[in-house]
């Protein structure tokens, strides 16, 4: 099999990576295809023939560190979630910034990314670690619980709190939520469906939208209530019982891809 065969399938990724990485379509394009000219004049710099993706994305990192790019943001082609999303990567530091984009975005292994990054695997795992550590000092926000199980509710709490959050107040029924806004503005909401005085948590978020433009995951028992087919239907979806990690990532991409900025 041809180079050029072998590789075809992994192009889109290595686009895509590329474009998160330079901040723009344009850009990013221009990279991977600097990429592939490279690779066109000079096989051998494949560091890999049986994990093609970690090669090519070792080669992009090396066009990309050395080779100047066009500040051209595109803005106008980016919805605001992802320019929101490519200012907060922007903020971050180059190699945890990419050891971020590598896992979280590409899905590479701890190993993967410490082949694409010519580095150790601890190594590889520290930077991960100060991605994560930067991306949630930027995301800090204050953050409102619409539940009435009180139980949950205290794990909810303290969930964000561990995440460097500030729960602004903790809402048992549709009016109270309501009030808590009157006073402040969140920059997430933790939604239950039904609540304690029979009202409705969807009702009570809608109303806030119609407010306040701001991130909103619902965490519930009842998920057929929202997944009906009809649209609009919530983008982020927790369902009861919940797994601490599963709601920690969930709240990590809604706030990643908050239109506006976030922050206490």
């Amino acid at each position: 099999m041809s180079i050029s065969s072998a590789i075809a399938p992994h192009l889109p990724y290595l686009r895509r990576f590329a474009r998160a990485l330079a901040g723009s379509q344009t850009a990013g394009d221009a990279y991977a295809v600097a990429a592939l000219q490279a690779l066109v004049d000079e096989p051998s710099l494949l560091i890999d023939q049986d994990d093609l993706r970690v090669s090519l994305y070792n080669l992009l990192l090396k066009v990309w560190s050395t080779v100047p790019g066009n500040d051209d943001s595109a803005a106008g082609e980016e919805s605001g979630a992802i320019r929101s999303a490519h200012d907060r990567l922007e903020q971050m530091t180059p190699q945890p910034r990419v050891a971020f984009l590598l896992t979280a975005m590409e899905g590479l292994t701890v190993h993967q990314v410490a082949r694409v990054l010519d580095c150790t695997p601890g190594q590889a795992e520290d930077l991960i670690a100060a991605a994560q550590a930067e991306l949630l000092q930027q995301m800090a926000t204050d953050v409102l619980i619409i539940e009435d199980e009180p139980i949950i509710a205290m794990d909810l709490e303290s969930l964000v709190e561990s995440q460097g959050h500030r729960v602004i107040g903790i809402a048992q029924t549709h009016s109270e939520a309501l009030a808590l806004i009157d006073n402040e503005r969140p920059g997430l909401v933790l939604a239950d469906i039904q609540l304690a005085d029979g009202s409705s948590g969807l009702e009570a978020v809608n109303e806030i939208l119609q407010s306040i433009t701001v991130p909103v995951i619902f965490v519930t028992a009842y998920p057929e209530q929202l997944l009906t087919g009809e649209r609009p239907e919530p983008a982020f979806l927790v369902t009861k019982p919940f797994r601490m990690d599963a709601l920690k990532a969930v709240i990590a991409q809604a706030l990643f891809f908050a239109e506006k900025p976030v922050g206490k």
